[in-house]
């Protein structure tokens, strides 16, 4: 692929049979476009990068794009475990740090895409069920219960992450890639976006006044004002979020001073003030995340659950980074580089069990919409990015000042969770796009995989309980929590229509030949440009493990 930033071009790969003659009908409508590996307008690919006073605000902003979800989970989480502001704050610490550190590993010796690692939604349901088997009166006081829960989630995701380092670093993960075709990626791409918003984001509708307006500006500012403010419109194209999230907390701010919240309920001042959620006078000024601060509590029948999110979240991080080498302007990452990842998530996760986190890591899929939003998709900006999610971690005030924005300003994902999709879509331009056959295995793999996430979602209370209900409670973990991933259940169907459906007939249909080249170490000679370690540290590690 061309980077179209600074950087030298590539010799374009060996052309493929022709397309068919076009008839007169398409000739006389107009333009037709010819499938392309660059997405049109990057201005920064994966190794070019802006000055540096760009990447620091572009950093920032991408920090504070991760805090949504930071905020989000430690808000569903940590008060049902009998957890209370110093709790949270100390969780929200705690996942900022552990998501620096697992953010700059990846970027260095993982996928090396640009992408952040952020907490996975995909562990909720089995914490809850945690949460659950703690809450029948035991403990004296609430701040015994949070922390015997908190060790046992820390020891169920010590458990867990073992899975992804076994499916990662084995290359099984890598061999399941390898059956992918373009066909696959699609519904994988597209659902691992909207799967995030049916899970957590209907919140963000309790108050339409501040995420509303947070949305028509953000779209007004970076798509329309930057055509007509000239001397701004870079400022506005690459730091629209920014702007629009300033004056919104400012707005939201006004209305909670004017007294708008105040005949409203419990839940909807929760979510609309800025002045609720008690985070700046229970975080510490400073706090360094340790390990080993309490004993973990291993126990069997919880580890289930967790071990069915490991699986979960290995598939969803696949679709985010699929969708980010696009907007990163690389290449497609091969099998052996994606397994490779799922292998290094696994370490993550280990990591946040001994250090204390509340749910494992994925790849961000906000933070990818981003690298669309912005147009820039350098891996330098990602990496500048940890920088502030470890500082505002270890000093709890500062980190705390931003995490206090009202959670409905992030409506703002919409935009990016949409952008994330509609790159899952592209993919389907290297396949015959006329191809009933294509048409109805992406078609079904869709529907399904978001009927039955839906389902699954929409039956589980908010104690954790889902649809499935037999006697074995591990047994319910794993499969509530499984067939609550679309991009996961998409994996599925998609996998197994695409490669039996006529598989061997259709191949050239299935993109098969544009997308193989790709999924081998040597198949193409940008994958070595694109994916290899930095300062030679690919010498050092087994070739199977890279």
């Amino acid at each position: 692929m061309v980077e179209t930033g600074h950087h030298h071009q590539h010799p374009p790969a060996p052309a493929a049979a022709g397309p068919p003659p076009v008839s007169s009908m398409a000739t006389s409508t107009g333009t037709t476009w010819t499938p392309a590996e660059q997405l049109h307008h990057l201005q920064y690919c994966i190794h070019s990068n802006p000055s540096w006073h760009e990447t620091v605000v572009l950093a920032f902003q991408h920090y504070i794009v991760m805090l949504g979800t930071t905020v989000l989970i430690a808000n569903t989480l940590v008060t049902p475990m009998g957890g209370d502001a110093e709790d949270k704050a100390r969780v929200i610490q705690t996942i900022l740090f552990m998501s620096g550190i697992n953010t700059l590993l990846q970027t260095l010796i993982g996928t090396r895409l640009p992408t952040v690692m952020g907490v996975s939604f995909a562990y909720v349901l089995p914490v809850l069920s945690i949460i659950r088997d703690y809450n029948d009166g035991q403990f004296q006081t609430e701040k015994q219960r949070f922390r015997h829960t908190m060790r046992t989630v820390q020891g169920s995701l010590i458990i867990s992450s073992f899975v992804n380092i076994i499916i990662g670093y084995g290359q099984a993960w890598g061999n399941l890639i390898r059956i992918f075709s373009p066909i696959i990626v699609v519904p994988v791409v597209t659902l691992t976006s909207l799967g995030l918003f049916v899970r957590g984001f209907p919140l963000l509708a309790n108050c339409v006044e501040i995420g509303l307006p947070m949305l028509i500006l953000l779209i007004v500012t970076q798509q329309y004002l930057r055509h007509h403010l000239k001397r701004i419109q870079a400022i506005l194209e690459r730091y629209a979020l920014l702007v629009c999230l300033a004056l919104i907390w400012a707005f939201a701010a006004i209305l909670t001073v004017s007294g708008a919240y105040n005949n409203v309920s419990v839940a909807t001042k929760q979510s609309c003030r800025t002045d609720r959620s008690f985070l700046m006078s229970a975080a510490p000024w400073i706090s360094i995340p340790y390990p080993f601060n309490g004993d973990s509590d291993i126990q069997s029948e919880s580890c289930f659950g967790m071990i069915g999110a490991a699986i979960v979240a290995s598939a969803e991080s696949t679709g985010v980074f699929f969708a980010a080498s696009r907007l990163a302007g690389a290449t497609a990452p091969p099998a052996h580089v994606v397994s490779r990842s799922v292998g290094l998530q696994g370490v993550g996760v280990l990591l946040e069990g001994i250090f204390g986190s509340i749910t494992g890591n994925t790849a961000s899929v906000e933070n990818v919409g981003l690298l669309g939003l912005t147009r820039i998709g350098s891996r330098r900006v990602v990496q500048i990015s940890t920088g502030f999610m470890i500082f505002f971690a270890i000093f709890g005030k500062f980190g705390a000042f931003f995490a206090s924005i009202p959670l409905p300003i992030f409506a703002a994902y919409c935009i990016l969770l949409g952008i994330v999709a509609a790159v899952g879509i592209s993919f389907i331009q290297f396949t015959d796009n006329n191809s009933m056959r294509n048409m109805y295995v992406i078609g079904v793999s869709l529907f399904l995989s978001l009927s039955i996430a839906q389902y699954f979602i929409s039956n589980t209370t908010r104690a954790g309980y889902g649809p499935v209900r037999t006697a074995g409670g591990w047994f319910n973990d794993i499969l509530n929590t499984i067939f609550a991933s679309a991009p996961f259940v998409a994996i599925i169907l998609a996998t197994v229509l695409d490669n039996t459906l006529e598989a061997r007939h259709a191949i050239n249909e299935r993109g098969i030949l544009w997308w193989k080249p790709f999924q081998h170490r040597n198949g193409d000679n940008r994958n070595e440009e694109f994916y290899s370690f930095p300062l030679r540290v690919g010498e050092y590690i087994p070739t199977r493990f890279l």
